[in-house]
């Protein structure tokens, strides 16, 4: 399952065009070759590639993975994300044929090796292909059959992939059971939500096919139409319509795994309420798993994710009745951070029955009067809810489960009513409902409805999963009432907080009417909210919050931008640290309702001028969140930040001269590098000349590659380009979290080189990271954290130099019973044998010129006596046990 989203590679898998009638046989088009794929662990998997021709010359590129010994086992058909390919998927294609399964992957129309137009899962086209590739598996002796030509056989796939395995069940009865994941019930609701276009995220999935002439003709057509014209007509939901899983409803009866994203404004949750409640109406097993991540980011839970769907395909295609399949329904909940560096930690919840979205309501009065906004001229400035495709670990989406709020509304251009102070907390699981009058001075409205959680005092508004419900109100005459079904989400709103619906007239996703217009809005009935699901669950970990996002730092900068409208007074400068890059003086954070458990304590610390500063300690130290503190993107409980002298808030203008690096930066693959640089500096609304392109990329040293697409580079190439992203403009302060996160050796010099050069300018460089040895050949100084404290600061010479191990170089080979002499002298902690003498550790009292003494004693014959310890050494005993 292609659950890579935040890259966007698990979107829609285009239909295609209608195969000819007489295209009823698959044709072996090039012999496959089997090779043996290593594995950690026998039995070695085989995989045979081959092109298979279906149809109207369509030559698809597969892959037929098997592993262990002879005999018939289920077949799994494994599909991949819009813009992948087979590639995508090859690991879990190999899982699966490890647990027994022969496993066939392919890459869809218009994608990878294969040929023909996208044609977004036309029945004819792409659906019809899986078809053929099921008369393939039929005839493999390796598969089992429940009767001739009819495999045992289950289909899964992310996104794309996902709309396929739903379709490929109701068009071949011969589907034994799917697991789609994280994809579209109704691909019409999905792009033409309540008849408004979701323009940003339709104009991602043309860019990604690669232009509207990769796709079926009749649906370039659509696209252009509505794309010009802002408003989807009735043949464009047709077309739509007829290539969705909903066309087919009444046909799929079989086991359906259905895992969705929370943080997802393509699919969100109602498309797999849509498909649970069809599917469980025709009396086949479902189950529900509402997971933290989504095409917005956040983190995906792929092994877990992976290891359900396996549990699912042991049960209902190996018939294992032992094998768990898990509960009906589970949602993944974000319950804040980890101890320190506020790495996101989940919680897994529970029921025996799937609730729905509107599963116990509960009334919440709101208060407001009637209210007039306008829809300003071009819709322009829109609303900013989501950033599509914008997510990973940084994404707006899992910022919003932390209690970061991004979005935006102008005012003039929105209607707000708010809750009392809620008495107790509230875990919203569902889709909130409300009913309002709407009226407008024309005939129609679009209208972008959304609950806010709004902290005491009106401090930090949060949009649940950043998402919004768009809704197109037609023949409006002297006013209409609309009940409004907000997005789904798993939200606990806190005691003390309030909840607010928002009514905006723009959304920067969507199209809306150009022409300006006078919307009014009145309440009518309390918001009702469905709390059906209970807190009781148990712990998924801590996972890895590592999704690169494409264009995170665009993300960033535009919310820098945006929220600078809200800046709070901030204190006036320090002159006598202007030419100071950063001073931060008694800094600390706490995390929701952590108590006295905090991220960061205390923590004062000053870094001049032409340093390169290696921030050290173990997970959860409190690194990343300080860091984040450092770039305005969390407010501090206490202390102070200054950078050249002035305070640190949200969109501070002296962040200009700050670039950051903060936990992974991703790019569109389909531009260039360079194009990805020059699109992030046009988000930051700064002039073209500050960006300093050309000295920013000499100094990453990414050459030639910069004219390649971004989906051609290496790791250390994605690595270099984010780095040349944060340099952009030349900042004085460049901060770099985990720079040579998969890198390999030759590219961790080169980044340590990248530092180097920098820095030889006169300007600072911070950087955290984990690999001690860069860190003590490319840094300065050192500041050393641990629990959310400062540990120790200084430069990398003083911490490593000030030691207690001697090496003791001797002429001679030294002995056991030496040893234990030398460990029993006075002042000794330990002793050791080492290459070319003895590693002496020295205790209390210990000096070495005593040491040097005792042993002349005892006739070591000493050549040599120095400190010995690396920064490693240094880390350890700074940090003390940690256990």
């Amino acid at each position: 399952m292609d659950l890579r989203l935040p890259r966007v590679r698990g979107l829609l898998r285009g239909p295609r065009r209608m195969l000819a009638a007489a295209a009823a046989v698959v044709v072996l088009a090039g012999a496959g070759t089997w090779t043996a794929v290593a594995g950690d662990d026998p039995p070695p998997v085989h995989r045979s590639d081959r092109v298979v021709t279906v149809g109207d010359g369509v030559r698809l590129d597969t892959s037929y993975f098997t592993a262990g010994a002879d005999g018939r086992r289920p077949a799994v058909l494994l599909a991949h994300g819009f813009g992948g390919s087979k590639a995508d998927v090859r690991d879990q294609a190999e899982d699966l044929a490890r647990d027994g399964y022969a496993v066939l992957t392919w890459s869809a129309r218009g994608f990878g090796e294969s040929t023909g137009k996208i044609g977004l899962n036309a029945p004819d086209g792409e659906v019809a292909d899986v078809s053929r590739l099921i008369d393939w598996l039929a005839k493999r002796p390796e598969v089992r059959l429940d009767e001739r030509g009819d495999p045992r056989v289950g289909v899964t796939g992310g996104s794309y992939g996902g709309a396929v395995a739903l379709l490929a069940a109701g068009h071949d009865h011969r589907v034994d059971a799917i697991a789609p994941a994280v994809t579209y019930w109704n691909l019409s609701d999905a792009l033409f939500p309540n008849g408004v276009f979701k323009k940003l995220w339709a104009g991602i999935f043309v860019n990604l096919g690669g232009g509207c002439e990769r796709f079926e003709d009749r649906l370039c057509r659509m696209y252009q139409r509505v794309a010009e014209s802002g408003t989807p007509d009735a043949r464009a939901a047709a077309l739509l319509d007829e290539r969705s899983p909903q066309a087919v409803a009444d046909r799929i009866d079989v086991p359906t795994l259905l895992v969705q994203g929370q943080t997802d404004s393509l699919f969100p949750l109602s498309q797999a309420d849509l498909a649970a409640r069809a599917i469980g109406d025709n009396g086949a097993p479902v189950a529900v798993d509402w997971i933290a991540g989504g095409h917005d980011g956040g983190d995906m839970e792929t092994d877990r994710v992976q290891a359900r769907v396996g549990a699912w395909f042991d049960r209902y295609l190996k018939d294992d009745e032992s094998a768990g399949t898990g509960p009906a329904f589970r949602v993944t909940r974000t319950l804040g951070t980890g101890s320190g560096d506020g790495e996101p930690r989940l919680e897994g919840v529970s029921a025996d029955s799937y609730p729905g979205l509107a599963g116990e309501p509960r009334a919440i009065e709101l208060r407001g009067r009637e209210q007039s906004f306008g829809n300003p001229p071009g819709a322009s400035p829109p609303a900013v809810s989501a950033l599509p495709g914008i997510g990973g670990s940084g994404g707006l989406s899992q910022l919003s489960s932390l209690g970061i709020g991004v979005s935006l509304d102008f005012p003039g251009q929105h209607a707000a009513f708010e809750s009392a102070p809620l008495e107790e907390d509230v875990r919203i699981t569902g889709s909130p409902t409300a009913t309002v009058h709407v009226k407008s001075t024309e005939d129609e409205a679009v209208l972008f409805a959304k609950v806010y959680d709004v902290g005491p005092g009106g401090t930090q508004p949060v949009l649940p999963s950043q998402l919004v419900t768009p809704v197109r109100v037609d023949d409006i005459g002297d006013g209409r009432e609309v009940k409004l079904a907000l997005p789904a989400i798993d939200h606990e709103v806190e005691r003390g907080h309030r909840l607010r619906l928002v009514l905006s007239s723009t959304d920067l996703g969507y199209a809306s009417p150009a022409a300006p217009a006078t919307y009014t809005v009145s309440l009518k009935g309390d918001l009702a909210v469905p709390t059906g699901l209970g807190d009781t669950g148990q712990a998924a970990g801590l996972p890895a919050w590592v999704w690169g996002a494409p264009l995170a730092g665009a993300a960033v900068a535009a919310a820098l931008l945006l929220t600078a409208r809200r800046r709070t007074t901030a204190p006036p400068p320090d002159p006598a640290l202007a030419g100071v890059p950063l001073q931060i003086t008694g800094l600390t954070k706490r995390y929701g309702k952590s108590g006295d458990r905090y991220a960061v304590r205390d923590l004062s610390l000053r870094v001049e001028q032409g340093q390169v500063l290696g921030l050290l300690g173990p997970n959860g130290a409190g690194k990343t969140t300080t860091l984040r503190m450092l770039m305005g993107l969390i407010t501090p409980d206490g202390g102070e930040i200054r950078v050249f002298g002035h305070a640190i808030a949200p969109g501070a203008p002296v962040l200009s001269r700050v670039g950051a690096f903060v936990e992974g930066a991703g790019f569109l693959p389909h531009l260039s590098g360079r194009e990805n640089l020059e699109l992030y500096w046009r988000a930051t609304g700064r002039p073209p000349e500050d960006a300093h392109l050309d000295e920013a990329l000499e100094i990453a040293g990414l050459g030639d590659a910069l004219a390649r697409a971004v989906r051609t580079y290496s790791q250390g190439m994605r690595q270099r380009l984010a780095i040349a992203q944060a340099m952009l403009g030349l900042p004085d302060l460049l901060i770099l979290d985990e720079p040579t996160n998969g890198l390999d050796p030759p590219q961790i010099r080169e980044m340590r080189e990248v530092m180097i050069r920098y820095a030889a300018a006169g300007r600072t460089v911070i950087v955290s990271s984990h690999l001690l040895s860069e860190v003590e050949q490319s840094c300065t100084h050192l500041v050393v954290m641990d629990r959310g404290r400062l540990v120790q600061a200084g430069p990398v010479g003083e911490i490593v130099g000030s030691g207690d191990t001697l090496l003791v170089g001797t002429s001679a080979a030294v002995d056991a019973p030496l040893v234990e002499k030398v460990a029993a002298l006075p002042g000794v902690a330990s002793a050791a044998a080492a290459d070319g003498g003895l590693l002496v550790r020295l205790g209390p009292g210990g000096t070495a010129r005593d040491l040097i003494a005792e042993l002349v004693r005892l006739d070591v014959p000493v050549e040599s006596v120095g400190p010995h310890r690396r920064l490693e050494d240094a880390f350890l005993t700074l940090i003390g046990d940690p256990a």
